[in-house]
C-alpha cells in the first residue's frame, strides 16, 4: 500500500513537471517560462555598469532565487522520472543543468555568473508548451542538411584556409613588413577579414601592389560566401525532396505529395 501510494505521488509528480496536457502542467510551464525570461533580464541588466551601481545588491540576490528555485526544479525531475540517467544526458537535461552550474561557478571564479545566459536555451521548451512540436520537425531538415553537406564545406574550409594564408604571406612580403603587416600571422589574419568583408580597417595596405592583391581579395569574398550557402540550400531542398515525396506524380489521380513510405496513393488510393 505504502509502495503504491509512492508511486502515485511520483507520478502526479511526472504529470505536472513533464507533461503540459493538464492545467497543472501547464500552469507549471509557463510558471517556469516566466522564470526563465526573468533571470535572462536580470543578468543583462547586472551587466549595465549603471544598473549595477545602483542594483547590483538586488540583482545578486535575485540571481541566487531563481538559481535556488532551478536546482529544486531540476532535483524533482530526477526524483520524478523512473530513469533519471536518461534525462541527465538527454539536449533538455544539459541545458537545465547548465542553467544552474555559473552561479555555483561563480563562487570560485569571478565573472563565471555572466554563463547564466545559457538560461536562454531553456525556452525551447515553448515548442512543447505551446504544441508548437511540429516546428522541431521542420527544424530537423536544417540538421540533415548540414549533415549532408559537411564534408563538402569542410573541403571548402581547407581550400579557404590555405588561399588566405598563401595570400597572408604574398601581403608580408609586398608590404614589406610596414602598414600594419608586421608579420605573416598578421598579413594571416587581415586575409581573414578582408576575405570575409568583414573589414575592421586596423590594417590596410599602402603600396599599387598591395592594393591590388587587396581588391582580388575583396571580390572573391563575395563568391566564397555564397558557395556554404549554395551547398547547404542544396542539401535542404534534397531533404524536404526525399523526407516528403515518394512519387511524384500518382499514376492514377495525379496528386503528389506522398510520404516517403507511403504503397498507396493518399487521394485515391492506388498502389504506388
Amino acid at each position: 500500500m505504502e509502495k503504491g501510494k509512492k508511486e502515485s505521488w511520483r507520478s502526479r509528480l511526472h504529470g505536472i513537471i513533464y507533461e503540459s496536457n493538464t492545467i497543472a502542467g501547464k500552469a507549471f510551464d509557463v510558471s517556469l517560462l516566466i522564470l526563465i525570461v526573468a533571470s535572462i533580464i536580470i543578468v543583462m541588466l547586472d551587466s549595465v555598469d549603471k544598473w549595477h551601481v545602483l542594483y547590483g545588491n538586488a540583482f545578486f540576490n535575485l540571481e541566487w532565487i531563481f538559481t535556488f528555485l532551478f536546482t529544486i526544479e531540476y532535483l524533482l525531475r530526477l526524483i520524478s522520472i523512473k530513469k533519471p540517467l536518461t534525462y541527465v544526458v538527454s539536449f533538455l537535461g544539459i541545458i537545465d543543468l547548465l542553467a544552474i552550474i555559473p552561479s555555483y561557478l561563480s563562487i570560485f571564479f569571478v565573472g563565471a555568473h555572466s554563463l547564466l545566459v545559457f538560461r536562454a536555451l531553456r525556452l525551447l521548451r515553448i515548442f512543447r508548451i505551446f504544441k508548437l512540436t511540429h516546428f522541431l520537425s521542420e527544424m530537423q531538415f536544417l540538421g540533415v542538411a548540414i549533415k549532408g553537406s559537411l564534408r563538402k564545406i569542410t573541403i571548402f574550409m581547407f581550400i579557404v584556409i590555405s588561399l588566405v594564408i598563401i595570400l597572408g604571406s604574398v601581403m608580408y612580403l609586398i608590404e614589406k613588413g610596414q602598414n600594419g603587416f608586421s608579420s605573416i600571422p598578421e598579413s594571416i589574419y587581415w586575409a581573414i577579414v578582408t576575405i570575409t568583408t568583414v573589414g575592421y580597417g586596423d590594417i590596410s595596405p599602402a603600396t599599387p601592389w598591395g592594393k591590388f592583391v587587396a581588391s582580388i581579395i575583396m571580390l572573391m569574398g563575395y563568391g566564397i560566401i555564397a558557395v556554404p550557402t549554395g551547398i547547404v540550400t542544396t542539401e535542404m531542398a534534397l531533404a524536404v525532396r526525399k523526407k516528403v515525396q515518394k512519387n511524384e506524380v500518382c499514376p492514377k489521380c495525379g496528386k503528389e505529395g506522398h510520404d516517403i513510405d507511403a504503397k498507396h496513393c493518399k487521394n485515391c488510393g492506388e498502389l504506388l
